[in-house]
Formats: C-alpha cells, sequence, structure tokens
C-alpha cells in the first residue's frame, strides 16, 4: 500500500523523513505529490534504498481554470511517474475527469467542488483516479469536519454505483500527518467504506507507478504506443 505525501517545501517533512515513517507503519511506498510551485528536491533511488520503501516521483497540478491546467498537465506529464490534478471546483473537476493524461483528480469535493454521475462515467472511460480524501475527517473539526463526512458519503456512493477507479490518502504534509494503513480502514470504514475499499484505495497509488514506469520505459515509443518488433533495436 501507498500513501500519497507533500514533502518540503510543499509540507514540513523532507522526504527522507516521510519515507522513513511510512516504512515504519507498514507502507510500501510513498507518492511525492507536491504541487507544481513547490517540487521537492530529492533523490527518489537513495531514499527508497536507504529506508526499504519505493518513493514514486509524482505531481500535483494546481491551477485557477482549465486552460492553465491544461498546459501545466502538458509541460509535465513526461517529468514525473504519477501526475495528480487539484480540483474543487466544477470546471476543474470535469477538465481532470476528461484528460487521460491526469492520473488523479485531487480534492473532487474541496471548495465548490463536487461530483456527480456525468464525471464519474468520464473517469471511468478516461481511467482517472477519483481521490477519497480523509485528511478533512482527520484533521478537521466542527462543521468543517460534519460538512467533509457528509462529501465523503456522497463521492463514495457515486463513485462506487459508476465503478469509477479511485485512490484513497490522508494527504499527509508532515511525518505527523501519516496514518497507518489500519487507521486509514478504521477511518474509512466509520463513513461508510469497507475495509477492502480503503485498502484497494491505498493500493492503486503503487498501481498507477507500476503501469506508468512500464509506459515511460523503452519498450513503448510514446504512452500507449508500444515498440514492436519492426521498431526494436538491431
Amino acid at each position: 500500500m501507498y500513501e500519497g505525501v507533500h514533502a518540503r517545501p510543499d509540507g514540513d517533512s523532507t522526504v527522507a523523513r516521510l519515507a522513513s515513517t511510512a516504512a515504519d507503519y507498514g507502507f510500501d511506498g510513498v507518492v511525492v505529490r507536491n504541487h507544481g510551485d513547490a517540487r521537492a528536491d530529492y533523490d527518489a533511488e537513495r531514499v527508497a534504498d536507504e529506508y526499504g520503501v519505493d518513493v514514486v516521483e509524482g505531481l500535483e497540478v494546481r491551477a485557477d481554470d482549465p486552460e492553465a491546467a491544461s498546459g501545466y498537465v502538458g509541460n509535465y506529464r513526461r517529468d514525473v511517474t504519477v501526475l495528480a490534478l487539484h480540483g474543487g471546483t466544477p470546471a476543474l473537476n470535469r477538465f481532470a475527469v476528461e484528460q487521460p493524461r491526469v492520473d488523479v483528480l485531487a480534492h473532487p469535493m474541496a471548495g465548490d467542488g463536487d461530483f456527480n454521475h456525468v464525471l464519474a462515467k468520464a473517469a471511468r472511460e478516461n481511467g482517472v483516479r477519483v481521490e477519497f480524501d480523509l485528511s478533512p475527517v482527520l484533521r478537521a473539526s466542527g462543521g468543517r469536519r460534519v460538512q467533509a463526512l457528509s462529501d465523503l458519503r456522497k463521492l463514495r456512493e457515486v463513485v462506487e454505483h459508476y465503478d469509477a477507479p479511485y485512490v484513497v490518502s490522508a494527504d499527509p504534509a508532515s511525518h505527523l500527518q501519516l496514518r497507518a494503513p489500519r487507521e486509514l480502514v478504521a477511518v474509512g470504514e466509520a463513513v461508510g467504506f469497507s475495509a477492502e475499499q480503503v485498502r484497494t484505495g491505498l493500493r492503486e497509488w503503487g498501481r498507477l507507478a507500476e503501469r506508468n514506469r512500464e509506459h515511460q520505459s523503452e519498450a513503448f515509443i510514446e504512452p500507449g504506443v508500444e515498440r514492436g518488433r519492426y521498431e526494436e533495436e538491431p
């Protein structure tokens, strides 16, 4: 199972500290998903070797509108293994699920965001994972927490009904905000998920990384176009 994390300077902990804690908690890997204007400086292979967990180079695009988001997606897609888009408005949510180049629609219910059957169908057709962000349930209080619970239940019902792909995350910005898989399962069960649904969402980060690494390898001429025998090197 994997967790999608924000490292310094997008968060308060280094990639190494997050990887160390993730290993202690039983994760197989972390996806470093800093926003594009706060990318982390780290050696993924070195950190992975030192702490025994997979370190996936990711990025979370943050933009004001779909036009700007499209430019960022085009610029970053080839540079990272997992590409997420920070949603939270109807326009950005729709843009994300209609883009096969986007791996994850992050925070779809944040701000003015909403998610309906049209978006769920598009996410399924384009293979865009919808994020179940557990962070407000874990770290918010009062009315914000109540709203987050309601949003998660609605999102779960729509995603489940239309069989859209998804990931699960606590969206930690420091090693202190990391939660072990068993804790995330317990939180998920409290808001209506099954234990296996939460585990599936945590594993999906790793599946995405494995698939995209294969597509970025020399076996593929470009994403989605595999090298055939006529293109093989002599």
